[in-house]
């Protein structure tokens, strides 16, 4: 009796710690998360703060007439001063100076390749127009055989249009790295050779963060679609009717 009370003993403990594992690993995963992303807003918000308020003279600033610095206060002020500099910009005034401005830099030769570097980049990533990815999709690469997410871009356009083998409709793609999609190729692909998915391009990029595991909620064996012939090895499946 004594082992027999030692054995279910040894099983309780054992169940009690499997139950205590799970439960704190359930919170891991809920906090987690919203830990991290406090954490990050905080210390953006703190570097913001740190970058502004030594331009904000010091009888504006709240810890003059408090006694102690309110967090976020250079954010305010930041995004008060970009709305105005935007609203003056979109002014005759304002675009005869920035014209000025671009003017005198271009005059200059290391300052100008970092300008128009940097203006490249932040006009196609904040530009409200036709510059967001259009699908995400399948193409093989490195080779046959092998599959990998893209984005599509756009259709191939200009020189790269006009000089494309036979006469072929390209698609510019970009091909995200695993876990940075950030990072990645810029392909040139004949459109047959492009497999259109039916998941979005926000489901597509958590898939390629989570290094394939964590899927979108939708059809995985039927959701795929092709803007013309399947490339080759693929088998085009169709939907089933609703």
């Amino acid at each position: 009796m004594t082992k027999d009370n030692e054995a279910h003993g040894g099983r309780r403990r054992r169940g009690l710690f499997g139950a205590l594992r799970a439960n704190f690993l359930t919170g891991l995963v809920v906090i987690a998360p919203i830990g991290l992303t406090i954490y990050l807003i905080w210390t953006v918000v703190g570097w913001i703060d740190s970058w502004v308020l030594p331009f904000v003279p010091v009888a504006y600033r709240p810890d003059r007439y408090i006694g102690y610095d309110i967090r976020g206060f250079g954010v305010v002020i930041f995004l008060v001063f970009t709305i105005l500099v935007g609203w003056i910009a979109k002014g005759l005034i304002g675009r005869s100076i920035i014209q000025w401005a671009e003017g005198l830099v271009d005059r200059m030769p290391v300052v100008r390749s970092i300008y128009n570097g940097v203006k490249q980049i932040f006009e196609t990533v904040f530009s409200q127009s036709d510059t967001s990815f259009e699908h995400a999709c399948l193409v093989e690469y490195p080779r046959r055989g092998i599959w990998c997410i893209g984005f599509v871009s756009t259709s191939a356009k200009g020189e790269i249009a006009e000089k494309a083998p036979d006469g072929r409709e390209m698609m510019a793609i970009f091909l995200p790295t695993t876990p940075n999609p950030t990072s990645g190729f810029l392909l040139f692909l004949p459109r047959e050779d492009v497999l259109l998915l039916d998941m979005t391009v926000e489901d597509a990029a958590k898939l390629v963060i989570s290094a394939g595991l964590v899927y979108p909620g939708q059809k995985a064996s039927n959701g795929a679609s092709r803007p013309d012939a399947a490339p080759a090895g693929a088998v085009a499946v169709e939907p089933p009717d609703a």
